[in-house]
């Protein structure tokens, strides 16, 4: 469920962009534009039409193509609306009809008899259902809030978290100088798309692409750097944690153990990097992306580095380095 009640006049106020509009308007049934839908996905009844209500997936969005207004006239003509009393007796979310077609009188009638709200779209149905539940999918996706700052870096989106006064707002703010982009600071909203996919954005909009900066205060990364500094949304393809350097503590110093933090149920690659005087975070954090990407593309550093260790320590330089040529006479 979405953190909110998400209701019928929600699905039609989206605002969208023109290849995921879905141009909706509303035709009948406008006091029932407050019912909620619970279910992001989509059902044809054309069994229920034809009186079968057995296995009715009533709590979805009913969508009547060019098929199912066919058989409403049908209907109409030979007088038969027992079926349509029966469909709005169940609590419909809404019905919506493709290619701009209408209903006839009788189903307006009954349908704001029932209180069920009449959509319509110019989209065909096949078009209109793919952009309907890729949207529901988006609404409906688990989500998390997190203490931290997601930038992209060279294409990548890292998620920069630490402890507060860590320096997390510092770093993102020099990899923006350096020409990056920033998502989100200080509250990151992740959802869960599709099962494995992270996306990550700004929880507020109205406080968005601003950061705090202790010691400087409040600071607008669009009016100071640009549109081209930031971003809406962005994938999270690595975590980075920035700790306290503790002396104590074994860093990795090869890179062949690959770590990863779970989030919403998704394996996501991470790294820690300590944080101590002298030490450049924003520069690691752009090689830690050069290397994530060439990862991706099937090349790793360090085990490379690991097998060419293997295979001079097999070699006979490496032999002679370690017990000299008499050994061998």
């Amino acid at each position: 469920m979405p953190a909110k009640r998400f209701t019928v006049l929600d699905l039609i106020d989206i605002d969208l962009k023109e290849h995921n509009s879905l141009n909706l308007r509303c035709i009948g049934g406008r006091k029932g534009l407050n019912r909620v839908i619970a279910i992001p996905d989509i059902n044809r009844p054309g069994l229920a039409l034809s009186g079968f209500y057995d296995a009715f997936a009533h709590e979805r969005i009913q969508i009547f193509g060019r098929g199912e207004v066919a058989y409403l006239r049908k209907l109409a003509d030979e007088g038969k609306t027992e079926t349509i009393v029966h469909m709005f007796s169940y609590p419909i979310p809404c019905c919506i009809f493709t290619y701009n077609q209408t209903p006839d009188r009788n189903f307006f009638e009954i349908a704001e008899a029932a209180q069920c709200p009449i959509l319509q779209t110019d989209l065909p149905s096949s078009e209109f259902s793919s952009r309907l539940l890729r949207i529901l999918s988006n609404i409906f996706a688990p989500q998390k809030s997190v203490h931290g700052v997601l930038v992209e870096v060279f294409g990548l989106g890292i998620l920069i978290l630490g402890d507060s006064g860590v320096g997390k707002s510092e770093a993102a703010l020099e990899l923006i100088e350096r020409g990056h982009r920033l998502v989100a600071d200080d509250v990151v909203e992740i959802r869960c798309m599709n099962g494995n996919i992270l996306m990550g954005s700004g929880a507020n909009k109205i406080i968005g692409h601003h950061m705090e900066i202790r010691g400087l205060g409040i600071i607008n990364i669009t009016h100071l750097f640009g549109v081209g500094a930031i971003r809406d949304k962005k994938q999270i393809q690595l975590v980075v944690v920035l700790e306290e350097w503790n002396s104590e503590k074994m860093y990795d110093r090869l890179g062949t153990q690959e770590q990863t933090m779970e989030i919403l149920g998704v394996q996501v690659p991470k790294l820690e990097i300590p944080v101590k005087p002298g030490r450049n975070i924003p520069i690691i954090i752009e090689t830690a992306a050069m290397n994530e990407r060439l990862k991706k593309m099937g090349y790793y550093s360090a085990k490379e580095f690991n097998q060419n260790i293997l295979k001079w320590i097999e070699s006979d330089s490496a032999r002679s380095v370690y017990f000299g040529q008499e050994d061998f006479i």
